[in-house]
């Protein structure tokens, strides 16, 4: 297949139905090289990660949404991330046996959370959180459902995931009026046929024509995605600075050294006495300021 970590953006001509596909291969497989998952986890960590990369696209922005996932069940947290850049990573933290099916039975009690985070350098913006209830036997069923009360928009989600590839399929209706008011139900139908092993394995020419083949479809040029962790040496100074000199050598005096494992790609972070020292001689406190009377 061509279609490798590619994501496809696509309209239907003369409607409002607007969709996306994603295929995740190479950067899929990143994420799986940090962790050994089970099987359970594995399934709905790749359908969170497709997830994301397909709703990052259907907006404008800079930055990184992020999907989240925090419950009291035996998969007690899932991170998913996609930035403008086209960049995907996630991680998953269970404690006990996580069975097949049912979010309930895999989450227990929990909260869907979607972030969009503005760029660092757009100093002064805010980002924007949306938070429900997750609720729906299928992770696609959560997010259908967030769109539908955070955001007031119908959105249809099929994702799917196994130990080589995840992917997913999305279709949107974007508001205003339309001359053919029975294209969201006749799109949505027609998607509720794709199977699995066709949301991984064909490529999204393939899809289109066997789902629209009646249809006039415009289909955009792929857009590559892959696997990238935002960590770095400068972004760890920069949580020793904010902890401060007194914390930090209180660890050094602890533990002898300060160690920093990223858990989204496993990358390491050691800072000795020596590096700590020159990190705050580098990077002196602000002055305090004078009290005013």
């Amino acid at each position: 297949m061509t279609d490798n970590d590619r994501l496809f953006r696509f309209i239907i001509e003369n409607s409002n139905v607007r969709g996306e596909m994603v295929h995740l291969n190479a950067s899929w497989q990143a994420v799986l090289q940090r962790t050994d998952y089970p099987p359970a986890v594995r399934t709905i960590l790749g359908e969170a990660l497709a997830a994301c990369a397909l709703l990052a696209a259907t907006i404008k922005f800079e930055g990184s949404l992020i999907l989240q996932i925090r419950g009291d069940g035996p998969l007690h947290l899932l991170v998913a991330q996609s930035t403008a850049e086209g960049t995907v990573r996630g991680i998953a933290r269970w404690h006990a046996d996580v069975p097949e099916n049912g979010l309930k039975n895999i989450f227990g009690h929990a909260q869907i959370v979607i972030t969009i985070e503005p760029p660092k350098h757009k100093i002064g913006a805010e980002a924007y959180q949306g938070i429900i209830a997750l609720e729906g036997e299928k992770l696609g069923h959560a997010i259908e459902n967030y769109f539908r009360q955070s955001e007031q928009l119908n959105t249809r989600l099929w994702l799917a995931a196994d130990e080589t590839a995840c992917g997913g399929f999305l279709l949107q209706e974007l508001p205003g009026k339309t001359r053919d008011t029975d294209a969201w139900p006749r799109a949505t139908q027609l998607s509720d046929t794709l199977s699995a092993d066709e949301i991984l394995h064909l490529p999204a020419t393939e899809v289109l024509h066997r789902l629209f083949h009646e249809e006039d479809v415009r289909l955009f040029d792929a857009e590559p995605v892959s696997f990238r962790c935002n960590c770095s040496r400068e972004r760890i100074d920069a949580i020793l600075l904010s902890m401060g000199t007194e914390e930090s050598h209180q660890i050094l005096q602890e533990q002898g050294k300060i160690s920093v494992d990223c858990e989204f790609c496993n990358a390491h972070y050691e800072y000795d006495a020596v590096d700590v020292d020159a990190l705050f001689a580098g990077n002196p406190a602000p002055d305090n300021p004078p009290t005013r009377h």
